[in-house]
């Protein structure tokens, strides 16, 4: 199941039933799980390690050294979990030693061509990265968020779980969970409710994001009162936890 023109270095570790197509190249320090399929002209750069059953289709790079003038030569690694599909022309570099040394990618998610994830950025599970979706380094992108294609998320950003980025987003501040934003530069349009659906969220529980997200953007309080307003609306509520905790760890400040 590895093809003859396959280059795989003698300190590669790959796990059982892996396929590697024609003239791909793995390095030394790369781990590849159980069941992946690796297709032809991939390169994958160690430290690398990839969970199972993932399926990375040709001409993508994995682990490369991260685009950072910073870096020179310090032990970093990309870490990616198991059951993600990684499509044609995509690029995922490895961490630096100032972000943590390490980029990680989590299980189930959906990385469609050409998108690029940069050095030290966190992605979590069942996510979607639609085609030529950028992360600069350090982004960190929550479960089930969904980025529409061309979308440009700046360096530190963090997108929320379950948010939705539109065709051509340009991301400069943090996406609260759940939220739905589009523009260059992105503003906020309402919640992801037809998402939400399809995950099974029930009608109010919907209806409560609603309601949050009104209280967020449309009552003109501050954010820090807007933030108390929603803290005691998730009494009753509890998948507003989720909005409270993204509220308390933002950084860089709320799209808002």
């Amino acid at each position: 199941m590895i093809h003859a023109t396959a280059i795989i270095d003698a300190d590669a570790k790959i796990g059982a039933n892996v396929s590697i197509g024609p003239y791909s190249v793995i390095g030394a320090g790369v781990e590849i799980g159980d069941g992946c399929v690796i297709g032809p002209h991939v390169v994958i750069e160690g430290p690398t390690r990839l969970g199972t059953n993932n399926r990375v289709f040709q001409f993508v790079s994995l682990g490369a050294d991260p685009q950072d003038k910073k870096f020179h030569g310090e032990t970093v690694t990309l870490e990616i979990g198991n059951g993600n599909t990684i499509r044609e022309f995509v690029t995922i570099n490895r961490g630096t030693v100032e972000g943590g040394g390490v980029t990680r990618i989590g299980d189930n998610n959906w990385i469609m061509a050409y998108v690029h994830i940069a050095h030290d950025c966190i992605v979590g599970n069942n996510t979607i990265f639609a085609n030529c979706a950028s992360l600069a380094g350090h982004v960190r992108v929550d479960d089930w968020a969904i980025l529409g294609g061309f979308s440009l998320i700046h360096q530190f950003c963090q997108i929320g779980a379950h948010a939705f980025t539109s065709m051509g987003s340009v991301i400069n501040r943090d996406v609260p969970p759940f939220v739905t934003v589009a523009g260059s530069f992105a503003e906020p349009k309402g919640i992801n409710s037809e998402g939400l659906r399809r995950r099974g969220f029930a009608s109010d529980k919907i209806m409560s994001i609603k309601r949050a997200f009104k209280t967020l953007y449309m009552s003109g309080l501050p954010l820090a009162e807007a933030r108390a307003q929603i803290a005691a609306q998730s009494d009753d509520a509890e998948e507003l936890r989720l909005l409270v905790d993204f509220i308390d760890r933002s950084e860089r400040s709320l799209l808002r």
